[in-house]
């Protein structure tokens, strides 16, 4: 078992500021081993939505809960979104014995009333796959090219964690999906997702995809939100100001598990992927991913201009701007766009991340970094 103390540290966190402490993100991300190796640290009782005896312990819910104390695991929460307004009441009790931590495989945007239920009794936690924090920088190549789904990075070999990911992706749109009460054919969804990994790391064109699929642009937008919300792709937002410079206002589209963007792009081994022409986009999200995931903000953009100049990772910390850029080469250099970057955005640093070893200077504020020592750079001490 990999140990995640980050993790575990956000959720206690949460836990001094709130009562509920919800723990989301992806389907097999590994919410519930998290969760279990909380459970043994107090006394919690533990219900899993998914399971027929555990909601038949729920079938009188006010009643069964009301008598609990200590800490109260439920997970899939989302199966039955009718139990935040219950949870409402029993936190509200005076001095009331019970901490809830609910694990959730869709965003609050797609299970309907959770905001407005809960709304100062909650804490977010975005939970992913393993980090290069938790696998170790040695095994970055595994977990580029598998992804960090504990089972993908686990698997026995490389061709056992593609027929993981394959099964993931079917169950994922076959049965997941559907429990959300969204009724779209999983093959127009399949079809749909696949696209997005042709356009990983691209700007979102809603009218080319309402083409290509036949539909009109607000369903393919709906579409996106869906997967978007399950975790499965991150819509990264534009940042643009009055700088006299016409700048581009759509989001750019990454999967967001580098694992599953191969699966999708009948990726298997790192050889098929040296050989891709998406190669240079799959290492631009997946050092996003490792970045974001650290950062303690949600303050992050990417900005580009029309005229061409653009910066991969936008991120304001302490009201400072800092800026990013992710390379797949041996010796990357600096160019006219990350110094109009610079200029322009006002920021203190551009780093410019790369699979090398060693870390250098090439221009006046800016810096390159190997992936292995970005939790060095002071951003991440802020």
């Amino acid at each position: 078992m990999i140990p995640r103390p980050d993790a575990i540290e956000r959720i206690i966190t949460v836990f001094k500021v709130h009562p509920i402490a919800a723990l989301l993100g992806p389907r097999q991300c590994g919410k519930t081993t998290l969760a279990r190796m909380i459970s043994e640290r107090e006394q919690c009782t533990y219900f899993d939505l998914e399971n027929p005896v555990d909601l038949r312990r729920l079938s009188a819910p006010m009643s069964t809960l009301e008598e609990l104390s200590g800490l109260v695991v439920m997970d899939e929460i989302q199966r039955r979104p009718a139990l935040f307004e219950l949870l409402r009441v029993l936190v509200d009790r005076p001095k009331s014995p019970v901490r809830f931590l609910i694990l959730g495989s869709a965003s609050p945007g797609l299970i309907k009333g959770v905001s407005e239920s809960l709304a100062g009794r909650i804490g977010f936690i975005d939970l992913s796959g393993f980090d290069l924090r938790e696998v170790g920088t040695e095994k970055r190549y595994r977990l580029w090219i598998r992804g960090g789904f504990p089972r993908s990075f686990l698997a026995e070999d490389d061709t056992s964690s593609a027929a993981w990911r394959e099964d993931f992706i079917r169950t994922f749109l076959e049965r997941d999906i559907p429990q959300l009460g969204i009724t779209i054919p999983a093959e127009t969804l399949r079809r749909f997702w696949t696209m997005i990994s042709h356009y990983h790391g691209q700007v979102w064109n809603a009218a080319h995809f309402a083409r290509s699929l036949g539909t009109s642009e607000k369903t393919a937008r709906r579409y996106l939100d869906i997967l978007a919300g399950a975790y499965m792709v991150r819509v990264l937002p534009p940042w643009y100001e009055n700088i006299r410079k016409r700048q581009v206002k759509a989001p750019k589209i990454y999967i967001r598990d580098s694992g599953i963007l191969h699966a999708l792009l009948q990726i298997n081994t790192m050889a098929d992927l040296q050989g891709h022409p998406k190669i240079g986009s799959s290492w631009e999200g997946f050092c996003l991913e490792q970045l974001i995931g650290r950062l303690k903000t949600r303050d992050v953009h990417f900005w580009a201009t029309h005229a061409g100049a653009e910066l991969d990772l936008l991120v304001t910390v302490a009201g400072n701007r800092y800026g990013f850029e992710f390379k797949y080469a041996d010796a990357p250099g600096s160019n006219r766009s990350m110094r109009i970057a610079i200029e322009d955005l006002g920021l203190e640093h551009l780093w410019i991340i790369y699979p090398g070893r060693e870390k250098y200077d090439i221009d006046k504020g800016i810096s390159v970094v190997p992936i292995d020592l970005i939790q060095s750079l002071p951003v991440f001490k802020k």
